[in-house]
């Protein structure tokens, strides 16, 4: 899964890397992004004619939820149901998105058994980790919220030793596709392997933990023990 990631690019930084026009009114850099927190996103807007760079609150919301709070246990989809959920398959059809983020975070179990180490997954300073994702407007009038979930697979590699799920990478060559009008059973096809080996697997600071605690000290690397199969907890996969 992803539940916990940064985003620190501006505005202008990924309107110029995603050639899309800018709609957010401005970003301000997030180091511990939280689910129904306004994130960064990529889309085609049909009214503009092209991409845009908008900015949704993390936790799809479809049509059909009565309440926002909803929105906090859809932040991930999962990509072996994604064409078949009530909650995404709506989005997956026609409302695919870029979620541009400088990487994202998970816990390990520490040797003691007591405790959990949290690393950082990210492909450092000069490119960001692009997770695919989808989009929704829920509501009317001022109630309205553009929305968004990443998709999430299974891990593969080195990820597996600190999780079981990742959240689905698209390198650069498969945006556009990512982008188009017409859903296409290509899209599900997994990130290669190339682009994965290319992730740092950084341990950071337990500051991380607490969502209240922002700012890129929250993303420097510490010292910490080699990790094992050992250390990875299976998830409640019906939670997904």
């Amino acid at each position: 899964m992803c539940g916990r990631y940064a985003t620190s690019r501006s505005n202008a930084d990924l309107s110029a890397l995603f050639e899309a026009a800018d709609e957010t009114g401005g970003l301000e850099p997030d180091y511990n992004v939280a689910p129904t927190d306004p994130v960064p996103v990529v889309r085609v807007s049909q009214s503009a004619g092209g991409r845009v760079l908008s900015t949704a609150r993390w936790g799809l919301l479809p049509s059909w939820a009565k309440d926002p709070k909803a929105g906090a246990r859809m932040i991930n989809a999962r990509v072996e149901t994604v064409e078949s959920s009530s909650a995404f398959a709506q989005s997956f059809a026609r409302r695919r998105c870029l979620v541009p983020a400088d990487g994202w975070y998970e816990w390990v179990r520490s040797d003691d058994g007591k405790s959990k180490r949290p690393y950082f997954m990210t492909l450092g300073d000069a490119e960001p980790c692009v997770f695919a994702g989808l989009w929704s407007v829920w509501g009317k009038g001022d109630d309205r919220l553009l929305t968004c979930s990443i998709i999430t697979t299974p891990a593969v590699d080195d990820l597996a030793l600190i999780h079981d799920r990742m959240p689905f990478l698209l390198p650069r060559a498969r945006w556009a596709d990512w982008l188009g009008a017409q859903p296409d059973a290509s899209l599900l096809l997994p990130t290669p392997s190339s682009h994965v080996a290319r992730l740092e697997l950084r341990p950071v600071g337990a500051r991380v933990g607490d969502v209240r605690n922002d700012g890129p000290d929250l993303v420097a690397k510490v010292a910490a023990p080699p990790l094992r199969s050992s250390d990875v907890e299976p998830i409640d996969l019906t939670l997904f």
